[in-house]
């Protein structure tokens, strides 16, 4: 059991790496889209991000999606920490 949590925790930090070089991708003027690891960050993220932003009022081109995925992530792994030591 605590070897799944784990790898389950292993796999949300990986995966908060890839939110944020997403997030810093749109910090990049004239980005390829056509780059393979463009279009790999975006096809990653894009599923997690878009319910997230459809949820958000809409404001004035800032995107917060992903910084609210990652307090969830944060949230998930905070909790799943507290499971482990319990153990």
């Amino acid at each position: 059991m605590t070897m799944l949590i784990s790898l389950l925790m292993w796999a949300l930090q990986i995966y908060s790496f890839v939110l944020v070089a997403r997030a810093l991708m749109t910090w990049i003027p004239n980005l390829d889209y056509s780059n393979p690891i463009v279009r790999f960050l975006i096809n990653v993220t894009e599923p997690v991000l878009r319910p997230v932003r459809q949820m958000l009022p809409s404001n004035s081109g800032a995107d917060f999606s992903p910084l609210i995925v990652l307090v969830g992530i944060m949230l998930i792994r905070m909790v799943l920490g507290q499971i482990v030591w319990s153990f």
